[in-house]
């Protein structure tokens, strides 16, 4: 039992404070909840919470009561509300050998006091050894963005379970990206090959976040991001570009064309339209209104008016429109900062007190942005991400880098929150539980401060995934690293060939992608693959679904690269092996099968048809003989 001689360091986020004192609290049959006087009603949820938790770990079912004061009886664990805890946010957990007292001054503190507790469960059992622990977040506003737009609309009881893990890791925002992929009124041109969200679905998510303590903020597309909608005939005419319906569509066109007009003032009434119907589904006081990437505006419609007063102020001008809308309705509004950085002359110009989502990728990324925001200054989260996008599996490595320089510049530019983003990138290909572990370095980070990358792995095989030997997010991370290409690489070309290029563009094209024969590192997957088959029996139910995500998602990537240098060698060397190419579309065709039936575990529909069409159109091209009905 070794494995339990330090349980204290396994706690994610750690608290600020432990001690460790002599005694061991037992959970047993006769061990009670209390809630004391000093509660409220929306406290019994903590208590449910953790007695939920307790009968899931422990197979021990605990009886709920409330009590006018501390009990001088046995095995109890009280919730207690106290002025004596001053953050907003703080709690304190004292554990001896016949009573638990969790205790703080606020709902959410209480609730992550509960979560410590349920965290010392996880990992030591039905017996706690004492201690007494005093902790506080470092940043106020702590959150997770996930894309519930560009491929991939989960299911209802999926987001509420991604709810349930923000709130046992103290994060306290979430929200959903919106594009198309809500059901508005007037929508169903836009929606008819898809598989939106409701009004119902947000109402009840708001109300299941509200009791985790966690704030649902809004989140649409106003401005830029509206590929799908202003490809409708029903929209197309608010489009800056000229004919947005001619192409075929296109993942690699969806990142790049999307932009209103803001010359036509149909699309400010669209704008009104849409935030009218969403924002009265939220309690919360914010809204995002994204108005990022505007990458078409003044090249089409608006170029008259930007060449007269330069984009940044065109720009600013329509942001401020419709921040000042919100603002009337009562909200507080958010937007993305990549256009503003670029202007941060006209930041002046926005509404006092609205919040710039300050976003950046890199693994090696710059203050240059945070310090310029800090400057003017403007109100900002720092945004990272869990770098799943254009992937099979998420970069972990990249995760933990990316995460870890943004918490350090939002303390040294004192930001007001962290915002970790989870996109979907070209069809959201990789699977939801990929993003878990960059959703847990969000969350221990910018609650606690950056641990090292090596311990912190360590910490969430094992309080998170069960592996007592410690080593599942380290095999996993090696695997991500093991990419040979991405991706968005294969779907760039795939619809390039869908065109039937001219021989000379499809082969530079090839050359760009940088493709090496991948029998050497795929050789390298399949070893790290079996150390995860080693490790299957050693972890719990969360830990085996990651494994076997990652052995699917990992035959996909080998499978991925054979198909992009057969392509080549078919295409471009004349060095093709016809049998070769047959037996990858084969398994490409079964790597789909068993692809689409996880999909349908935690999501719906929505553009499954159009990832199903790239693999498909891959098959069919390794499939045929003749290079001529392919290229030019």
């Amino acid at each position: 039992m070794s494995y339990k001689k330090n349980i204290f360091e396994y706690l994610i986020p750690r608290p600020v404070e432990i001690k460790e004192v002599e005694g061991q609290f037992r959970i047993s049959y006769d061990t009670k909840i209390v809630l004391l006087e000093s509660t409220d009603s929306s406290d019994y949820n903590s208590a449910l919470i953790l007695k939920g938790d307790i009968e899931d770990k422990l197979g021990i079912r605990l009886e709920i009561t409330r009590s006018a004061s501390e009990e001088d009886v046995l095995k109890v664990i009280i919730l207690d509300r106290s002025d004596d805890i001053k953050e907003e946010e703080g709690y304190s957990l004292n554990i001896s050998d016949d009573k638990v007292i969790v205790k703080a001054r606020t709902k959410r503190g209480l609730l992550y006091g509960v979560a410590t507790f349920r965290q010392l469960i996880a990992l030591g059992g039905a017996l706690i050894p004492a201690c007494e622990i005093s902790d506080k977040p470092v940043l106020s506003n702590r959150g997770f963005y996930h894309d519930a737009s560009r491929g991939r609309i989960q299911k209802l009881s999926s987001y509420k379970k991604l709810a349930d893990l923000c709130s046992y890791f103290k994060l306290n925002q979430l929200q959903l990206y919106v594009e198309h992929s809500f059901l508005f009124k007037g929508f169903s041109e836009v929606c008819r090959d898809d598989t939106p969200l409701t009004a119902e679905d947000i109402l009840e998510l708001d109300e299941y976040c509200a009791k985790l303590g966690i704030e649902l903020i809004p989140s649409i597309s106003t401005f830029g991001h509206l590929y799908k909608v202003l490809r409708t005939k029903t929209f197309e005419e608010l489009c800056e570009l000229d004919d947005p319906r001619d192409s075929e569509f296109s993942f690699d066109q969806r990142m790049q064309h999307h932009t209103l007009d803001v010359t036509n003032e149909k699309s400010f009434e669209f704008v009104k339209k849409v935030l009218d119907e969403f924002l009265p589904l939220f309690r919360s006081d914010y809204v995002n209104i994204c108005a990022d990437e505007t990458f078409d505006l003044g090249k089409g419609k608006s170029k008259e008016l930007a060449d007269r007063e330069g984009v940044g102020k065109v720009y600013v001008d329509y942001v401020n429109r419709i921040m000042e809308y919100c603002i009337n309705k009562g909200k507080k509004p958010m937007f993305w900062g990549d256009i503003i950085v670029g202007f941060p002359e006209y930041a002046k110009l926005l509404p006092k007190d609205v919040i710039c989502l300050n976003w950046g990728y890199s693994d090696c990324e710059k203050e240059d942005n945070t310090r310029k925001l800090a400057d003017v200054p403007v109100r900002q989260y720092l945004c990272p991400g869990v770098h799943g996008w254009r992937h099979f599996i998420n970069h972990f490595e990249m995760a933990y880098r990316n995460i870890s320089i943004m918490c350090e510049y939002a303390g040294k530019y004192h930001a007001e929150g962290l915002l970790n983003t989870d996109w979907g990138d070209y069809g959201h290909l990789q699977d939801p539980l990929f993003s878990i572990p960059g959703l847990i370095y969000g969350a221990a980070f910018s609650w606690s401060g950056v641990s090292e990358e090596t311990e912190i792995n360590r910490q969430i095989s094992r309080l998170y995934y069960g592996d007592r030997e410690e080593e599942l997010m380290s095999v996993a991370r090696d695997i991500g690293m093991l990419e040979g290409n991405s991706w968005d690489q294969l779907v760039q070309f795939i619809e390039l060939i869908r065109n039937r290029p001219a021989a000379q563009e499809a082969k530079e094209f090839y050359g760009r992608l940088k493709v090496n024969e991948p029998a050497e590192n795929n050789k390298r997957i399949d070893e790290k693959l079996d150390e995860l088959r080693l490790l299957i029996t050693g972890v719990n139910d969360e830990g085996k679904a990651l494994i076997n995500r990652l052995l699917l998602f990992a035959e996909g990537q080998k499978l991925m690269c054979r198909a992009l240098y057969q392509l080549g060698c078919k295409l471009f060397d004349n060095a093709q092996n016809h049998d070769e190419c047959v037996r990858i579309a084969a398994e490409i065709e079964t790597w789909m099968y068993h692809y689409k039936k996880i999909w349908r575990i935690t999501s719906r529909e929505s553009e499954l048809y159009r990832v199903e069409e790239i693999f498909y159109q891959c098959a069919d091209i390794l499939r045929e003989q003749n290079v001529n009905l392919i290229i030019k």
